[in-house]
């Protein structure tokens, strides 16, 4: 089962705080084991099209089962391949650091993403909202 929508903002909130201590703002996303948004921030002052990037990280990971550092890897190794998976989902999939699946009992049920900051931040401030529920 998908975290709830009181986890999925726990996540965000978590996030943030992290972000906060970093001086960076940052959207975040998340969603659940089929790329469905269950929740969605940008703080203030955070790129325009923050949103829909970590959201786009979000699905990438969800629906690949994979983070975003693999699924790098991956598009890499198979990028034709990835393009065409690209194109059967709602949103265009990125790749790279700042998404990290939700995993429980070894199952995926989802992904956060982070966009906004440096591609190492947004994976720090993805993991540290995650933690803040698992």
């Amino acid at each position: 089962m998908p975290l709830t929508l009181e986890q999925a903002q726990a996540v965000v909130a978590g996030a943030q705080a992290h972000a906060r201590k970093l001086g960076i703002t940052v959207a975040i996303a998340v969603v659940d084991e089929g790329g469905h948004l269950q929740a969605l921030a940008r703080m203030d002052g955070a790129p325009p099209l923050a949103p829909q990037i970590a959201e786009s990280k979000a699905v990438g990971a969800a629906v690949w089962h994979r983070d975003g550092d693999s699924l790098a890897t991956l598009h890499k190794e198979r990028q034709a391949f990835f393009e065409q998976v690209d194109q059967m989902v709602r949103l265009p999939l990125i790749p790279g650091l700042g998404s990290v699946l939700v995993k429980r009992d070894g199952r995926v049920q989802g992904a956060v993403g982070v966009s906004g900051g440096a591609p190492a931040q947004d994976k720090e401030c993805a993991e540290a909202g995650l933690a803040s529920v698992l």
